[in-house]
């Protein structure tokens, strides 16, 4: 019987709550990988039961594992993500850590896509088992200028994340650097452009460079065609590919709250239906909620305006960070939504954010939420 999985993970380890469809029951496993750093764990839609997580631990390092059963075991992958070796009299680069997993196209059975720190690409065409170094991109000539260096990232590193595959063309890939930029590539990660027309970049002396902007989250529409929202680190925007130019949609939020956040979500079957969690953005930079008052911002009509969803969350003093990994959607009617915290809370909406209930308390810091149905 199909049931609804939320996999959450965390600074300690990879958490599953399971429920029924109906959503009225939960339950949670004990913990996977326990002590480790689990920076995301995805459960691959093309079947319903394999899962992979990106886990650095602390004896083995960076890695990838597999679950064939829908978590219930787990094998580290033969060949993890890892840079090729440099060149003699060259500075080599070793990964970090793994940071986003995302399976590819529904027509590519098996294939999955990883990004790392420092900024690499990595595929799979056994589904995790061994990874190789996505050469159109790892070894492109701009790739340094893109990534820019030590001082350009952000503080726990630089990463690329926001793997998006275009739900209607397998060779078309998006990526998302930071520090660097939204990335495109029509020819299945061969060669690479930078897709960041009409974005604000505050932080640096050309407002309008090409390249070396902060995506937060980059979401691809599953239904629409050429509907693609992100988060920035300046703002909410919207690209329609016909434009190929992102318009800020975040201009239309509220004053008051701004549009500076980290996860971007988009509701599974109408493009004009998206949510973010909005974060301070003074200059300070706090990255807590407003005011220590936690909302979710919803819209239904592209982002031309935005309602405030937060029934049932904390009226005040709630100085939590959500991360741009951290919240998602599942699949159903109404969609459920679902965000984690540094704090260890994991809260859910099963009517498209009317109102909000915690699933759990007492978690570790939370780095990643993805909900899926398991088979």
């Amino acid at each position: 019987m199909p049931r609804l999985a939320v996999l959450v993970g965390t600074r300690k380890g990879l958490f599953i709550l399971k429920s029924g469809l109906d959503r009225r029951r939960w339950s949670m496993e004990a913990p996977h990988f326990l002590g480790e750093i689990v920076n995301h764990a995805v459960l691959d839609p093309r079947d319903g039961r394999t899962v992979l997580a990106a886990v650095r631990a602390g004896h083995l390092g960076p890695t990838v594992y597999r679950s064939a059963d829908a978590g219930r075991t787990w094998r580290e992958a033969r060949l993890p993500p890892a840079f090729a070796k440099a060149a003699p009299g060259k500075a080599g680069e070793s990964v970090s850590h793994v940071f986003w997993l995302a399976p590819g196209h529904a027509s590519e059975p098996g294939r999955w896509y990883a990004g790392t720190s420092p900024q690499g690409l990595f595929a799979s065409d056994d589904g995790g088992e061994s990874w190789r170094g996505v050469d159109g991109f790892n070894a492109h000539p701009d790739r340094r200028k893109w990534i820019g260096g030590p001082q350009d990232a952000p503080p726990d590193g630089g990463t690329l994340h926001s793997i998006n595959v275009d739900p209607f063309d397998a060779s078309h890939l998006y990526i998302g650097l930071s520090g660097g930029g939204t990335f495109e590539s029509r020819d299945r990660g061969a060669s690479w452009s930078p897709l960041n027309r009409g974005c604000a970049a505050d932080f640096l002396p050309d407002p309008d460079a090409e390249f070396g902007h902060d995506p937060h989250c980059i979401r691809v529409h599953p239904a629409a065609r050429g509907v693609v929202y992100q988060q920035n680190h300046c703002g909410i925007y919207r690209l329609d590919r016909a434009a190929s130019r992102w318009v800020r949609i975040g201009a239309n939020m509220p004053k008051e709250i701004g549009d500076v956040g980290f996860p971007m979500v988009l509701h599974p079957r109408d493009p004009a239906k998206a949510w973010v969690f909005p974060m301070d953005g003074t200059t300070v930079w706090p990255r807590t909620p407003i005011g220590g008052r936690p909302a979710v911002y919803g819209t239904s009509d592209g982002g031309r305006s935005w309602k405030r969803l937060d029934r049932g969350l904390p009226k005040g003093q709630a100085w939590f960070t959500v991360k741009r990994q951290a919240m998602g959607a599942d699949t159903l009617d109404p969609v459920g939504l679902y965000f984690g915290t540094t704090g260890g809370e994991v809260w859910s909406s099963f009517d498209e954010g009317a109102r909000w209930h915690c699933l759990c308390l007492h978690l570790p810091h939370v780095y990643s939420v993805e909900a899926a149905t398991a088979a």
